[in-house]
């Protein structure tokens, strides 16, 4: 969140408990390949949370995170920090 507001961005993070949640969920089930429908709708519910507080966007900040949410049904734009820093690098790489 710091390194965001030297360029005027504002942030917010889930609170505490939606974090304990995201981390059980994480490290028990995604990096395991296990995908549940409950922990999908329950990262929307978080994201969902965000907005209501004035969030216009989630930056999907772990590799894994991506595996659950579809741009399809998630309640914000979603930055999948993966494909930008892939995409990054390859910009960086054909200059």
């Amino acid at each position: 969140p710091n390194s965001l507001k030297k360029f005027g961005i504002k942030s917010e993070i889930p609170k505490e408990v939606d974090r304990n949640k995201i981390d059980r969920i994480i490290f028990e089930e995604l990096v395991d390949g296990i995908i549940k429908e409950d922990s999908r709708v329950y990262f929307n519910r978080v994201i969902k949370k965000l907005k209501d507080n004035g969030c216009d966007a989630v930056i999907l900040g772990c590799t894994e995170i991506p595996l659950l949410i579809d741009s399809n049904d998630c309640p914000l734009p979603s930055l999948d920090s993966t494909r930008l820093l892939a995409r990054a690098a390859i910009q960086k790489a054909l200059e």
